[in-house]
């Protein structure tokens, strides 16, 4: 991993440096904000920065966002100034490092930010089918496409892949293509130079350049507009781009995997996506299997998350009842390994016994409607037959109301998960909640389940 260190950490700066070095770390230091600015938007992009609470949290937080770099903001500072700790996690630090440092709580920090292993846990065999093909084409040059439902785990296998590859010692970066809008898409890929646009306080490296020699990972490509496709296609073929309001071409080298949950043949026929583009992007395809295809997969994955979880909130890992298993065997989890995960994470926290029993999940068991597709299934009551007991009475707007809010308490207030389970784009979830709030109803906030359940 890559980590800045921004001001003087109280003379601490050597010990904070030598620790993370010796955990495999690469460090730079800037003495201040502005500084520590200049480094990023030269294009090291690290993945966590450890800041000097002498220095504005504040200031360093509303940079990054401004510039639109999202990384991780760890404080520093000495053990008895608590009003300085209160201040950094309001600025939006996500943690405080009393000083001076300790060598086992910065390996832990480090250790959050970067995953310990790039292993994909399975058992079952269409899951290690796929990775047994993953690692067959990890050490080419050729493009990966990878697709699958939301929450199937798609940038975890890129990141996989990216392990096993001969660029691994270099930068594996992703942009969310969706999560971007399409004209700041653009100075996000290929960067740009100062004054370019309003904003452009200075000259940006973009995720191109950032990656060069290493993986650029184009998360949900099929999002990107047409005019955004044609230009990843000629920096695809001719390996270079052009920043924003540059006079130049800049040559990159970068091996390209991007992800989809869209049928892009279906996108290409509709004229939707570009067909050089895809055929570009699609040398090898990586089909991930939803978690229903993959029950096997269910248990491990669970006990898995229990143990995870456990260690992260500082609570002793239970054992998942028979019962328990049995429903989530049962369950059609539409958000895939995403949702398992997130409904894991509740039960962890709700459970209070020597098991984790049904009820900590939270969960309707569903049962397949017969002769419907493999995404049709139904509320099942008690006794296994569908009904619509509590619904009759009910207005449609009062019971979609009832099933967005509560979707979003299941997911601890995590909007991009509630969209998927529910099947509707994080656009449109954002506009029911804005209209729920302004009605005076209670909308979940992102982590209000883990903050009411502390």
């Amino acid at each position: 991993m890559q980590l800045l260190i921004i001001g003087s950490l109280d003379g601490q700066i050597g010990a904070a440096s030598q620790i993370a070095i010796s955990r495999g770390a690469k460090v730079f230091q800037a003495s201040d904000v502005e500084r520590g600015m200049q480094v990023l938007r030269s294009g090291q992009g690290v993945d966590l920065v450890m800041i000097d609470v002498s220095l504005s949290v504040a200031d360093l937080v509303t940079a990054l966002q401004s510039e639109r770099m999202t990384v991780p903001v760890v404080a520093c500072g000495t053990s008895t100034d608590a009003d300085a700790a209160v201040r950094a996690i309001k600025a939006g630090a996500k943690e405080y490092v009393p000083l001076p440092p300790d060598a086992e709580l910065i390996a832990a920090i480090l250790t959050a930010v970067v995953e310990e292993s790039q292993a994909l846990i399975h058992a079952d065999p269409s899951m290690a089918a796929v990775l047994k093909l993953a690692s067959q084409v990890a050490n080419s040059e050729a493009s990966i496409l990878i697709t699958g439902a939301s929450g199937t785990g798609k940038e975890l296998m890129a990141k996989y892949i990216h392990a096993k590859s001969r660029r691994r010692a270099n930068r594996f970066v992703a942009v969310n293509c969706a999560a971007i809008p399409e004209n700041l898409l653009e100075s996000e890929l290929f960067g740009h130079e100062k004054g370019a646009f309003t904003g452009a306080v200075a000259r940006r490296i973009g995720k191109f350049e950032e990656a060069n020699g290493g993986t650029l990972l184009l998360d949900e490509v099929s999002e990107m507009e047409p005019r955004m496709q044609a230009k990843l296609l000629r920096a695809v073929q001719e390996r270079e781009i052009d920043r924003v309001g540059g006079a130049k071409p800049v040559p990159v080298d970068v091996r390209i995997l991007a992800t989809s949950n869209r049928d892009l043949e279906k996108e290409v026929a509709s004229g939707h996506f570009r067909g050089d583009l895809y055929f570009r992007l699609n040398v090898v395809n990586l089909a991930l299997p939803s978690l229903r295809e993959r029950p096997q997969d269910i248990p491990v994955l669970a006990r898995h998350f229990v143990k995870k979880y456990a260690e992260t909130n500082g609570l002793r890992p239970l054992p998942i009842s028979e019962e328990a298993m049995r429903l989530l065997a049962g369950y059609d989890w539409p958000g895939n390994v995403r949702e398992l995960e997130n409904t894991v994470h509740r039960a962890v926290l709700l459970s209070s016994g020597t098991e984790i029993e049904p009820e900590a999940f939270g969960l309707t068991v569903r049962e397949r409607v017969p002769g419907a597709s493999d995404h049709g299934t139904q509320p099942a009551a008690a006794g296994g037959s569908a009904t619509t007991f509590g619904l009759v009475g009910r207005t449609v707007s009062d019971v979609e109301r009832a099933l967005i809010i509560d979707t979003l308490g299941h997911c601890l207030g995590n909007r991009t998960h509630a969209a998927t389970i529910l099947g509707i784009s994080i656009r449109t979830l954002r506009n029911k909640l804005k209209q729920y709030t302004e009605e005076g109803f209670a909308v979940p906030l992102p982590g209000d389940g883990e903050r009411s359940l502390a």
